[in-house]
Parts: structure tokens; C-alpha cells; sequence
């Protein structure tokens, strides 16, 4: 007898001209309004507007704050600490596409 196996994958396609409210990311990420405004203050997201109700979060800050919010439950990083981690990251993203890009020329 021959076992199926299926892989349910769930996903959303967020452009960059997506701008959403405070409200909207904290649902979209599954993250407290809270800790959002603490990875504001900390350099991690940063919205248009002036105050938490005029903030508005591109496509971007949605991706930032989704692996944000994994490094805080999984690896249990402090704010700071994913501050840190998202440059990393994001620098290690970088060289690599400059690598395949060379590697390409």
C-alpha cells in the first residue's frame, strides 16, 4: 500500500507599494503592536508617519518583521539582538548575490 504525503505551504505575495497600519503588520506577523514600536525605536522597521497611529509598513517591513519576530521566539534574541542580526543577514544576502553576480560575469 503506497502512503500519500501532503505538504501544506502557506504563503502571501506582499508588494512594496503595500502600505499597512500598525494594526495590520502586528496581524500580518503575528507580533504584539508592542514589540513592533520596540523594533521601531530600535532601528529594526522603519515606517513612514510620525506616530504609531500614521505609521505605515511596506511589503519590506512585513518580510523584516517576520524574521524578526522568528528570531525572538526561536533563538530567543533580545531587541538589540535582532537588530543585529537582521544587518547580518542582510549583509550575508548581499555578498551573496555580488558572488553570483561576478560568478555570472
Amino acid at each position: 500500500m503506497t502512503q500519500t504525503h501532503i505538504t501544506w505551504i502557506e504563503g502571501a505575495i506582499v508588494e512594496d507599494e503595500v502600505h499597512m497600519s500598525i494594526v495590520e503588520l502586528s496581524q500580518a506577523a503575528r507580533t504584539p503592536e508592542e514589540l513592533i514600536m520596540s523594533w521601531v525605536a530600535e532601528g529594526v522597521l522603519s515606517p513612514a508617519g510620525s506616530s504609531p497611529e500614521d505609521w505605515r509598513f511596506s511589503g519590506e517591513s512585513l518580510r523584516r518583521a517576520k524574521t524578526a519576530a522568528r528570531l525572538t521566539n526561536d533563538l530567543e534574541l533580545n531587541i538589540p539582538g535582532v537588530a543585529l542580526a537582521l544587518d547580518l543577514l542582510e549583509e550575508i544576502s548581499r555578498l551573496r548575490n555580488q558572488l553570483q553576480r561576478q560568478n555570472l560575469g
